[in-house]
């Protein structure tokens, strides 16, 4: 796990959402303060735009458990099954296996002083009630704090209603909106006439100060007074809060201009973030040119209706969920609701067709920012295609041209759900359903599943040469013989193998999944006393990757070469080769690649004289193989390093001291270990290392990558396969 971080700047000096324009609530926040540090679950409730997510993330800032504060933004979350996925990758947690999720949160987190923040839990209460119930019961070191418009629900639960900002609070609010447009109106009378007809509700008010370019505080009043006495029939007394918000943010709306509004109903299809480019891509046409987009786009900012988040790799916006299902209203209404969906999968239907082939190439590492930055709008655009009629391919197409997302970077269970589900409707499109089949049967290989994975490959297999798809063919029989190689037939895998790399040629196919063909052909070759020709095959894949900038295909390729150097007793050979396999492996968080690289290093390790050392790495490695898998596959062959590492380290340092390092190297983390491995060989500094997802903190945006067109053809597109 990640070492957790405090809320704070980004890496460009702005602050977080939550953490911006935090005025007033000390009582609150002391409050709050106290009941955290009483109770082990406590829900935060209020109206809509009171302020819940601010006040959360302030306290949980100042809670300071022993192993930190995780963010768990469930607002971009539409299925109540992703509840418990959110929490594993907020948590920067790894697992291959095909458990489910709340088993890798009970076992990553178990021991932990751990403050969980669930932040916009109203619209899955059941489900965040079953997982925080469960966790509390099995977790007696963990916290949580919710954050929602309705209680959870659970035994033990603390509830914490937040009322709107009080009077002088909400002038203060009001007038620092208004210095951040260069405007002051501190003292101005009609100032808290304003904040009070908004009732201290933080969201309103900060929309009505965003209108002061356009108009003074007495216009402000002026037209709240009307819109009011509209939609209340001329009477405030007893107006509910959320009519009060839901009043303003209409009123917000009426003063926008067409293209804003058109906009604003627009933007509303995106989940999470999104950066300009898809603005411009999704919601122009139809009266709102591509070109007017960006300063359409800076008035909302201004207005307040849309949030700008500044990230390592650019800007991107947001929408408060509540201004966000104002505006889905509105397109609803207008009847174009289907029509911006449809746009919307488009562009990120050609966003994961680009990927996978920068995917291979030096933007590999800008690849993989991008989809985990792109993530919950890639989770929309697939459910979109697996819930509309007639889709059912194109969700077949982007589940399986996410394969390397999947298998490269620690999504084996998300994607495994995605490709399964896909795979339970009758497209009706062959060669969509064909890709999905193998990228299935690779999952769940690497899953540790060997019956479902040969089902799947199978039947790719079978329908393959039923349609005549050479393509098909050759990637099922690669993946078979991938299998075998981890189940310890090494004949088989070697003559799959040859055939499957015979097929890739014939059809011109040459991408991260043939090269690991090779590769896995070179293992097999190894297992089998040929050293010389594993570094022949592995060589090969080498050049070709440094040719094309890859690096995924590489760090595997490494790792047998580093195990024939082993072999040849190059120890030095072996340990610089594996700390470059270890380094890029742990930065794209291949969790397989991590751990197989640590325990050939445990190896290396004891050969260089360092028996302690290498028992404390086989302890780490022990504690990162339950979310891999079975350790080292179950082969016989994989373990033999492992086997002989342990007799060389129990000999030197005895049984008892043995077991104490290893109960050591098993209390390190996945980072720590890797920090560890990496430090004590004189590698690259932990610093530079490519970081895994960790905790509350701003997502990337691969903006400088190329820029997707249209989805492809409705005939599939696939690119690997």
């Amino acid at each position: 796990m990640r070492g957790p971080q405090r809320p704070g700047p980004s890496a460009d000096g702005n602050l977080p959402l939550e953490l911006t324009a935090f005025v007033g609530r000390t009582a609150e926040l002391g409050e709050l303060a106290r009941a955290l540090a009483s109770d082990r679950l406590v829900t935060v409730t209020g109206a809509g735009g009171v302020g819940k997510s601010r006040l959360a993330a302030r306290a949980a800032a100042g809670a300071a458990p022993r192993d930190g504060v995780w963010r768990v933004e469930l607002a971009p979350v539409r299925d109540p099954e992703f509840v418990a996925y959110a929490a594993v990758e907020a948590l920067g947690l790894t697992d291959h296996t095909a458990r489910p999720p709340r088993e890798t949160l009970v076992e990553q987190l178990a021991g932990r002083r751990v403050l969980l923040l669930l932040d916009g839990c109203e619209h899955l209460v059941d489900a965040c009630a079953e997982l925080v119930a469960e966790l509390l019961r099995r977790l007696p070191d963990l916290a949580v704090l919710a954050v929602g418009r309705r209680p959870l629900g659970v035994a033990g639960e603390r509830l914490f209603p937040l009322a709107p900002l009080g009077e002088d609070e909400a002038v203060e609010l009001f007038g620092e909106r208004a210095e951040r447009q260069g405007l002051d109106v501190r003292g101005h009378a009609q100032v808290r006439e304003v904040c009070r007809r908004l009732d201290g509700i933080p969201l309103a008010i900060e929309l009505a100060a965003g209108r002061l370019r356009a108009l003074s505080p007495g216009q402000l009043l002026e037209r709240l007074d009307d819109r009011f006495r509209l939609l209340t029939g001329g009477g405030r007394d007893g107006l509910p809060r959320h009519r009060t918000l839901r009043t303003a943010i209409g009123w917000s709306h009426e003063l926008c201009t067409p293209a804003e509004r058109l906009l604003w109903a627009r933007l509303s299809v995106f989940a999470g973030t999104f950066d300009l480019e898809a603005a411009e891509y999704v919601c122009s046409g139809d009266g709102l040119s591509p070109e007017n987009v960006l300063d359409v786009l800076t008035e909302l900012l201004a207005q307040s209706v849309v949030s700008r988040e500044g990230t390592p790799r650019g800007v991107r916006y947001r929408m408060l969920d509540t201004v966000r299902a104002y505006g889905a209203d509105w397109l609803t209404g207008a009847g174009d609701a289907g029509r911006l969906r449809r746009r919307h999968r488009d562009w990120f239907m050609g966003l994961a067709t680009w990927c996978e082939l920068d995917w291979f190439s030096p933007r590999q590492g800008e690849v993989a920012e991008r989809v985990e930055a792109e993530l919950p709008n890639l989770r929309t655009a697939l459910d979109h295609c697996l819930t509309e009629p007639d889709e059912a391919h194109l969700g077949q197409c982007l589940a399986g041209s996410l394969w390397f997302y999947w298998v490269g970077c620690g999504r084996l269970a998300e994607g495994r759900r995605w490709l399964e589900r896909s795979l339970e409707l009758d497209s009706g499109y062959p060669r969509s359903r064909l890709k999905a089949l193998w990228v299935l049967g690779y999952v769940a290989i690497l899953q540790g599943d060997a019956v479902p994975a040969l089902a799947a490959l199978q039947a790719c297999r079978a329908e393959a040469e039923l349609v005549a798809d050479p393509t098909a063919v050759a990637y099922a029989e690669h993946r078979t013989g991938c299998l075998a190689l981890v189940t310890d037939d090494m004949a088989r895998a070697e003559t799959l193998l040859r055939s499957a790399l015979t097929r890739y040629r014939e059809i011109g196919e040459l991408n991260s999944n043939v090269l690991m063909g090779q590769v896995e052909l070179a293992m097999t070759r190894a297992f089998q006393g040929d050293l010389a020709d594993a570094v022949r095959l592995c060589q090969q894949v080498r050049r070709v990757c440094e040719d094309h900038g890859e690096r995924w295909a590489r760090s595997y390729a490494l790792y047998v070469l580093a195990y024939a150097a082993w072999r040849d007793g190059d120890h030095p050979g072996a340990r610089a080769l594996l700390t470059d396999c270890l380094f890029h492996a742990h930065g794209f968080r291949d969790l397989l690649g991590s751990v197989l690289s640590i325990e050939l290093l445990a190896l290396v390790t004891v050969g260089q004289g360092d028996p302690a050392e290498a028992a404390v790495l086989q302890g780490a490695a022990g504690r990162m193989w339950p979310a891999v898998g079975l350790p080292l596959f179950g082969s016989a062959h994989y373990n033999a390093p492992h086997e002989l590492c342990e007799e060389a380290a129990r000999r030197a340092l005895g049984d008892e001291r043995y077991a104490e390092c290893v109960r050591q190297g098993a209390g390190l983390d996945r980072v720590a270990a890797v920090n560890r491995a990496l430090e004590y060989f004189g590698a690259r500094p932990s610093a530079a290392m490519p970081a895994p997802r960790g905790p509350v903190r701003q997502r990337r945006d691969g903006s400088d990558t190329q820029k997707p067109a249209a989805s492809p053809t409705r005939k599939g597109g696939e690119t690997a396969g």
